[in-house]
């Protein structure tokens, strides 16, 4: 389960960098706090399905994207 938490992490980071917003911005976006934007990206936290909804529409993305890892 850590690896796909991580390979998330990683995709939310990634798709947030792209649009230049900091953990803060996509925190308040999201309605969510910051401390668990960041530890989602560093792959320590497991998220839930509305959640991913929430990241996903702040970072004005199709949910599909933060699931499409790099091999």
């Amino acid at each position: 389960m850590a690896d796909i938490c991580r390979k998330f992490g990683e995709s939310v980071r990634k798709y947030r960098k792209i649009k230049g917003i900091s953990q803060e911005k996509l925190a308040e976006l999201s309605g969510l706090h910051r401390t668990y934007i960041s530890s989602l990206e560093r792959g320590k936290r497991s998220i839930s399905l509305k959640n991913i909804q929430k990241i996903a529409e702040a970072l004005n993305v199709d949910i599909d994207l933060l699931f499409k890892f790099n091999k």
